[in-house]
């Protein structure tokens, strides 16, 4: 929430975060949360969404590379993806990094994130909405997926950048096991999907119940973690894979695919991703 010139987040049950606001931007209640744009002291510009921080500027590309690389990396030759949320682009930028992409397709509930991020964020996105492989489409990613399924379409990979399971209505239906299987439906046999699935460390409980759900519906799954100073937590993130193993992730195969698909990161390596995926592969 946003108290005078001060945002305070709740990182654990308990337990609180303040960052010093500089300047509010943009702030709009859309039908779905509470939406603020802020020019934060140690952050730069920040995406706040019902009073929890999804991106800032100083530090938004370790979530973002954390969450979208490891998945694209280890599927072999990712043509169509399906990014679930990601209203800020941020997601969609990274996805489109690799060459490989013939079409990529962002499904966001809120019509005014996007349209906010659009105007007030191109530190994010970096024009990625207007890129010709990119499709928006504003829906339901429950709906879309189910409509999806109905055309029998397929995606080589899923990305859900959503908020966390603990912190929203909206997204809640999203980590359960029906939707993992109806996930699993609209993948190619050698699809991969990867969800953030916020704290294990504070929600420890929430955490398990993705885990094992991810566990419950895929061959091959792997979890790991990155530390987002501007979350205040180590974020944690599941891939959950038809038929590949994580295993095969090594430092020599992840700095090779990078190069080979163009890929310019910030922050992930082939040594930070091993490092990240020590974590656990099942």
């Amino acid at each position: 929430m946003l108290l005078g010139t001060v945002v305070v987040q709740g990182i654990g049950k308990s337990s609180l975060m303040v960052i010093k606001v500089k300047k509010l931007i943009a702030i709009k209640k859309s039908e779905f949360q509470e939406i603020i744009i802020a020019e934060c002291e140690d952050f730069g510009k920040a995406l706040i969404l019902d009073g929890y921080i999804q991106s800032t500027v100083a530090d938004e590309f370790i979530y973002h590379e954390s969450l979208v690389h490891p998945a694209m990396l280890l599927h072999p030759n990712p043509k169509r993806v399906l990014i679930i949320g990601g209203g800020e682009g941020a997601t969609l930028r990274e996805v489109l990094k690799h060459n490989t992409i013939e079409e990529a397709i962002m499904v966001d509930i809120d019509r005014d994130v996007v349209e906010l991020s659009k105007e007030f964020l191109p530190e994010m996105h970096c024009g990625s909405f207007f890129d010709k492989r990119a499709r928006i489409v504003i829906d339901d990613g429950k709906r879309f997926v189910e409509k999806e399924l109905a055309r029998e379409s397929k995606y080589d990979v899923v990305i859900m950048d959503l908020t966390d399971p603990y912190s929203s209505e909206i997204a809640k239906d999203l980590y359960s096991k029906q939707f993992f299987i109806k996930i699993s439906n609209i993948l190619t046999p050698e699809g991969i999907v990867v969800t953030q699935a916020g704290s294990k460390y504070f929600y420890d409980e929430v955490y398990n119940d993705v885990a094992n759900t991810v566990k419950q519906v895929f061959a091959h799954v792997m979890e790991y973690q990155v530390w987002i100073p501007s979350f205040g937590y180590a974020c944690n993130f599941i891939v959950g894979s038809k038929a590949l193993n994580p295993s095969i992730l090594t430092v020599e195969y992840v700095e090779e695919m990078l190069r080979t698909r163009g890929v310019k990161t910030r922050f992930i390596s082939g040594r930070r991703l091993v490092a990240m995926t020590l974590m656990g592969i099942y």
